[in-house]
């Protein structure tokens, strides 16, 4: 019998990637930021919150009476119970379908690169709708918080473009031993 020798094909580890573990850092911080909110959306559950706000507002030393924060008060006391569990839940599962997808990407699974593209490119759109939509101007009643409220806006789309361009362009380099 003759032996045989078996030449064993060298493996391809997976390239190295920052920006890509930059951006499953990005998901993972956002979805357990979410999960957090979320915990702390269902904790004020049937409290009153213009009140829990009042104290806090004096709590970090801010006047509860400026007229600012006594919109926010009076916002605060319309929402029922009900609109802060569907908000708490809507917020749970976008936290847990970051964490998802993130840790897809961290693990280089096809379908998270997938997954990861459509979540970025679907805000594209609201992003530049809001962008081109008119505001009124500001008036001394209703100051806006920036002087140019869209630049943070403007970085968001900028980052979300960056994201669908790198990974649609990276996509088979990335994700090429799956």
């Amino acid at each position: 019998m003759a032996d045989t020798v078996k030449i064993q094909k060298p493996t391809t580890a997976p390239k190295r990637a920052p920006t890509l573990y930059f951006i499953v850092a990005i998901k993972l911080l956002k979805g357990l930021a979410l999960l957090a909110t979320a915990a702390g959306i269902f904790s004020l559950v049937g409290k009153d919150l213009g009140d829990l706000f009042d104290q806090f507002l004096r709590w970090v030393h801010l006047d509860p009476e400026h007229r600012f924060f006594q919109n926010v008060g009076d916002w605060l006391d319309t929402l029922t119970a009900g609109n802060m569990r569907a908000l708490a839940n809507v917020t749970l599962l976008y936290g847990l379908f970051l964490l998802v997808g993130g840790t897809g990407l961290a693990f280089r699974a096809k379908w998270a690169i997938w997954l990861a593209i459509c979540e970025s490119a679907f805000f594209i759109p609201i992003e530049i709708f809001e962008l081109l939509r008119r505001h009124a101007p500001a008036t001394e009643d209703h100051p806006h918080l920036f002087a140019h409220p869209k630049i943070g806006l403007l970085v968001v789309l900028a980052l979300n473009i960056l994201i669908v361009w790198y990974l649609l362009k990276n996509r088979q380099r990335l994700f090429r031993h799956h």
